[in-house]
């Protein structure tokens, strides 16, 4: 009786995903994003004057910035003077106790910064801290 030649049993391909070429692109992301994060933060130059005080905060930073020409911007966003004081009033909610920063370029006349504060004020911001740079 002749034989017949059995089949091998093949067990089936099970495909794999290399995580590897997706574990390196989120590094690169991660890098290029911790890398733009803090540009972007400051990306309206303004010459800050010096001081030597210094407040920090954990919490979301209200930045209105004031540039040479007078230009307003709330969170790094243009904002004519006019509606300034409903952007940031909507910002802030109803969270009356948290500080907005105001940036003013050293070029900036000390009253027309007082005129942006005293809108704030107005607005029911409590607490307006000036922003400095470190000595």
């Amino acid at each position: 009786m002749p034989r017949i030649p059995r089949r091998k049993a093949r067990r089936p391909h099970l495909p794999e995903i290399s995580l590897t070429p997706m574990i390196d692109t989120f590094c690169v992301l991660l890098v290029i994003f911790m890398i733009a994060a803090p540009m972007v933060q400051h990306a309206i130059k303004v010459d800050l004057p010096h001081g030597k005080a210094r407040e920090g905060s954990k919490e979301q930073e209200f930045v209105v910035t004031i540039g040479k020409d007078h230009s307003l911007y709330f969170n790094n966003v243009a904002v004519p003077r006019k509606a300034l004081v409903g952007t940031v009033q909507k910002a802030l909610g109803k969270d009356d106790e948290q500080p907005v920063y105001v940036r003013a370029d050293a070029s900036v006349a000390y009253g027309h910064v007082i005129e942006i504060v005293d809108d704030l004020k107005n607005a029911g911001v409590r607490y307006v801290a000036m922003a400095t740079q470190p000595h």
